[in-house]
């Protein structure tokens, strides 16, 4: 059997067993310690990773969602050399005569535009008359067609505060935006106030003396002959007198009768 020494460095044997069992000890829970506290750096820095990924992808989504981009609408440049917008009329034609329109019946306008680098979004359409100072309604904020036409229906304005009179009208087209007073500028609409039409109101027939008559009398008519007409028949007469006496002596005298 062999034989176990007693003493290991001066220190007992069996002490010194416990003593490194001891060490072994405090090593491995050590060691597993270090482990686990590297385990949840690890897991920490994972997690905040990923919870500032996730952060930074809600904050994203919800930045999209809650305020959206919005389009800022530049003015579109223009070169002033151009004209200003206009109004072509294509109903009446411009080369037509004189307009004139019975009120209470419906009226058809209708026009191109010219020139326009901006389109209006809206226009409104009014029939001015000088006489009475009033503006007449056609259409408001009317959409702009590349051909713009509008009926006027005159018996609405046929009666009621200003009605409408026998008289010279204004029809004006203007940008509902801009007011009718705008000052005319480079490729946008300038308010046309070039057409001017008539409108009359329809006198009923009365016939003379409270009786229809199938012809017309006038009043101050004669059928007597005036002076210079009987002094015009006379001088005829005369002539045409003198003329034959005159053949018939000639004709005497050379042996023809």
């Amino acid at each position: 059997m062999p034989t176990h020494p007693s003493s290991f460095g001066g220190l007992p044997f069996r002490y010194t067993l416990r003593g490194m069992a001891m060490a072994a000890v405090d090593s491995t829970d050590s060691g597993k310690a270090s482990s686990t506290d590297s385990q949840s750096g690890s897991a920490a820095s994972t997690s905040g990773g990923t919870a500032a990924a996730s952060s930074g992808a809600t904050d994203s989504k919800g930045s999209g969602t809650s305020k959206p981009t919005q389009k800022s609408s530049a003015p579109t440049a223009i070169d002033p050399r151009l004209p200003p917008g206009g109004i072509q009329m294509v109903t009446p034609a411009p080369i037509a005569a004189a307009q004139y329109y019975k009120i209470g019946d419906h009226i058809t306008f209708a026009w191109n535009y010219t020139s326009l680098s901006v389109t209006p979004s809206y226009i409104d359409v009014i029939a001015s008359c000088s006489s009475n100072s009033e503006a007449y309604t056609i259409t408001a904020n009317m959409s702009v067609a590349p051909t713009g036409a509008v009926t006027w229906d005159t018996s609405l304005d046929a009666t009621g505060v200003a009605p409408l009179l026998t008289d010279k009208y204004t029809l004006i087209i203007y940008d509902a935006e801009k007011g009718i007073s705008a000052t005319p500028s480079a490729g946008y609409l300038s308010t046309y106030q070039q057409f001017r039409f008539g409108m009359y109101i329809p006198q009923a027939y009365t016939p003379l003396n409270g009786k229809a008559l199938l012809y017309y009398i006038c009043a101050t008519c004669s059928g007597a002959l005036s002076d210079m007409e009987r002094q015009t028949l006379r001088f005829l007469f005369g002539m045409a007198t003198i003329t034959v006496l005159s053949f018939t002596w000639f004709a005497g005298g050379f042996g023809v009768f």
